[in-house]
C-alpha cells in the first residue's frame, strides 16, 4: 500500500499542478516547503481563503493521506460522488483546484491496487483518466493505465432489391405518356377558356389604352422618376436592415483574453470586487465585477478570464471600471463563474466567432443598448462551451468554457 514516500510525491505533483493551473512558476515553491508541509498547509500557499466546497475536499485529501486502513471507505464515498459528476465540483467538464488536490492524493494509493480492486471504483477510474490527461502533474506521478471498452458498430444491412415493377421500362413509358397527354389537354383547355372569356369590345378598349399611352418625352420622364424612386427605396431598405443586424452582431464587441493579476474588495459595496486585469503588452486595466459573493479576492487572483474591453468606461460606486468580465450563471443565480479561456490562449487575444466577421467598435454606445441586444444570445451549451447563437467563443488554442452548462453568459 501507499507509504510516506508516495504521499511525498503526491505533494510534489499537487504543488506542480497548482502552479501550472494558477499561472505560477513551479520553481517559486521550495522543495523544503513541499516536504515539511502537510496537504492542507501546502494548499494554503496557493489559495488563502478557498470556498467551503474546496475546503471540504482539501480536508478529504488530508484525512485520506493520514488515515491508515480507512482509504477504501473514503474511495467508496468518492466513487459514489463521481457517479453523477465529471469533475469534483459543479457539473461541467472543467477541472478545479479540488480535482488537483484529490487526484494527487488518491492516485498514489490507487496505483498499488490490483486490477480486480480497481474495478470496484469504476467512476474514480473514469475521472482519473480524464484528469491525468487534462492536468499537467509533472514527472512525480506515473499515469495509471485505464482499460477502455471498444465500441464495435453493427454491420450495415444489405440494400433492398428493387421491385420488378419499378424497373419495368414499359410502365415508365406509360406514366410519361400520361403526363404528356395531361399537359397537352391542359394547354388546350386554357386556350379555349381564354377565348370564351373575351369581353366584347376588347379590341376597342385595347386601342383606347394604346392611344392613352404617354408620349415619348413624358414616358422617359416617368421612367426616370420611377427608376430613381425605386433605386432609392432599394438602397434604403438594405441600409436599414444592415444597421439593424449590426446592432446585434457579436463582431461589434471586442472580447479578449485577460489575466487577473490582483483583486480586492470594493471599498463601498459588499457584492463587488475590483480586479486589475492584464491584457498583455503592458495593457492593464481596472474592472469592477459583481463576484464578491462567489469568490474571494485570493480565489479570483491569477485567474484567466474573458472580458469585453470596448464598453464605455464608467464608475461603479465611485470606482472606475473599464471592462466587463463575462460569467456563466445558472438559472437561480446561485452559481456564477467567469468564462475560462483554454491553456495556450495568448493574453490580449481577441475571441472570434465563425461566420461573424467584422471589426469591433472603438467604444460601444450605451444609448443604442447594443449589449442588451447581444447578451440574450450568449450561452454555454450542454458541454459548457461558451457560444453566441450556438457558435463557440474561439481562440487560437480552442474554445472558451465554463463548468456551468446550459447557462446564461453576461
Amino acid at each position: 500500500m501507499a507509504a510516506a514516500a508516495d504521499f511525498a510525491r503526491s505533494k510534489e505533483a499537487m504543488s506542480y499542478a497548482l502552479c501550472i493551473h494558477l499561472d505560477r512558476d513551479p520553481k517559486s515553491i521550495s522543495s523544503t516547503l513541499i516536504k515539511e508541509s502537510d496537504i492542507a498547509s501546502l494548499f494554503s500557499h496557493f489559495v488563502n481563503n478557498p470556498a467551503d466546497e474546496v475546503k471540504k475536499w482539501v480536508e478529504f485529501s488530508s484525512n485520506f493521506a493520514s488515515s491508515d486502513g480507512e482509504q477504501h471507505t473514503s474511495l467508496g464515498n468518492l466513487n459514489q460522488h463521481l457517479s453523477q459528476m465529471s469533475v469534483i465540483l459543479a457539473s461541467g467538464f472543467i477541472p478545479s483546484v479540488a480535482d488537483i488536490v484529490v487526484f494527487a492524493t488518491v492516485q498514489v494509493f490507487m496505483s498499488h491496487l490490483s486490477d480486480s480492486e480497481l474495478q470496484k471504483y469504476s467512476n474514480i477510474l473514469r475521472w482519473m483518466d480524464y484528469i491525468q490527461n487534462t492536468i499537467d502533474f509533472g514527472t512525480a506521478l506515473q499515469k495509471i493505465n485505464v482499460a477502455k471498452s471498444v465500441f464495435n458498430p453493427p454491420s450495415p444491412s444489405p440494400p433492398k432489391k428493387a421491385d420488378k415493377g419499378d424497373a419495368d421500362p414499359s410502365s415508365k413509358k406509360a406514366v410519361s405518356g400520361q403526363k404528356i397527354a395531361a399537359k397537352s389537354d391542359g394547354a388546350a383547355d386554357s386556350k379555349k377558356a381564354a377565348e370564351e372569356n373575351k369581353v366584347p369590345g376588347d379590341k376597342a378598349n385595347a386601342t383606347s389604352a394604346k392611344n392613352n399611352k404617354p408620349s415619348g418625352d413624358k414616358k422617359k420622364a416617368q421612367e426616370k422618376t420611377t427608376g430613381k424612386t425605386t433605386e432609392a427605396a432599394a438602397e434604403k431598405a438594405p441600409q436599414k436592415s444592415a444597421e439593424k443586424d449590426s446592432e446585434c452582431n457579436v463582431s461589434i464587441l471586442n472580447i479578449q483574453v485577460g489575466l487577473i493579476r490582483k483583486a480586492w474588495k470594493h471599498p463601498s459595496a459588499d457584492s463587488l470586487l475590483v480586479e486589475e486585469i492584464d491584457l498583455g503588452d503592458g495593457n492593464v486595466r481596472q474592472v469592477v465585477s459583481g463576484l464578491a459573493k462567489f469568490f474571494s479576492p485570493d480565489e479570483i487572483a491569477n485567474r484567466r478570464v474573458v472580458l469585453i474591453t470596448n464598453v464605455k468606461p464608467g464608475k461603479l460606486r465611485d470606482v472606475m471600471s473599464a471592462g466587463l468580465v463575462l460569467c456563466a450563471s445558472n438559472k437561480d443565480h446561485t452559481v456564477v463563474e467567469p468564462l475560462i479561456p483554454p491553456e495556450g490562449a495568448k493574453l490580449g487575444e481577441r475571441i472570434s466567432f465563425a461566420g461573424f466577421d467584422g471589426k469591433p467598435e472603438d467604444v460601444l454606445n450605451p444609448k443604442k443598448k447594443q449589449l442588451d441586444k447581444i447578451t440574450p444570445h450568449l450561452r454555454t451549451d450542454e458541454n459548457g462551451i461558451a457560444t453566441f447563437r450556438g457558435v463557440p467563443f474561439t481562440t487560437s488554442a480552442g474554445p472558451c468554457r465554463s463548468s456551468v452548462p446550459n447557462a446564461d453568459v453576461k
